[in-house]
């Protein structure tokens, strides 16, 4: 039984993690945000590969699903948004999987955690922008930090400097990226296990 729900469990994460990566790919622009800041929705299948088989499902859909993306269509942000991506699996990952086990992996408990990975992924990525990303962008661009900004600026007046960006792109992008792809990955995971109960963590 063990070993069924092993080579189950290896089965379903490789297609979460394949669907992934393509999802990953498929991604489009926001009004008013950055060239740079794109919605996917390849975290959809990461949120159900945790409520379904836990921590290491997800982190491991979360890695292949970069992997994918680099290897069939290359990098548009200078590995930037990969690298960010990557530091983001465990933010992801660990404080939703505590949240939820903690609350004992019920609906309420389910929320929790989602609300606590979005406010904890916005905090890490406002710092993540501002001190790591967004400065080696601005390298492998070969220009300043401040003509990064001035950039993004053409595209939202109301962007005038690192704060602004922090406030008016930053924050915003990731609420709603992150809201739309976890109010997803949890509806479809609701629904598998409705279907299929065993579908679950252990």
């Amino acid at each position: 039984m063990k070993s069924d729900r092993a080579i189950q469990k290896m089965i379903f994460t490789a297609m979460l993690a394949a669907l992934a990566g393509v999802l990953m790919s498929l991604e489009f622009s926001v009004p008013l945000m950055p060239p740079f800041y794109k919605i996917d929705l390849s975290d959809v299948p990461s949120v159900m590969a945790l409520f379904m088989f836990g921590p290491a499902s997800a982190a491991c859909v979360e890695v292949i699903k970069i992997l994918i993306k680099l290897i069939s269509v290359g990098t548009n942000s200078f590995y930037v948004g990969e690298f960010s991506n990557l530091i983001g699996i465990v933010l992801f990952v660990l404080p939703m999987w505590l949240v939820y086990k903690r609350g004992g992996k019920t609906g309420r408990a389910a929320a929790a955690s989602l609300v606590s990975s979005i406010v904890i992924r916005t905090a890490f990525a406002c710092f993540c922008n501002a001190f790591i990303t967004l400065p080696m962008y601005a390298a492998a661009m070969g220009v300043s930090l401040d003509e990064v900004v001035r950039m993004v600026a053409a595209v939202n007046p109301a962007i005038t400097d690192l704060t602004g960006f922090i406030i008016f792109a930053t924050i915003p992008f990731n609420v709603l990226k992150l809201g739309v792809n976890y109010i997803l990955g949890y509806f479809l995971y609701n629904r598998i296990h409705a279907v299929y109960p065993v579908m679950r963590t252990a």
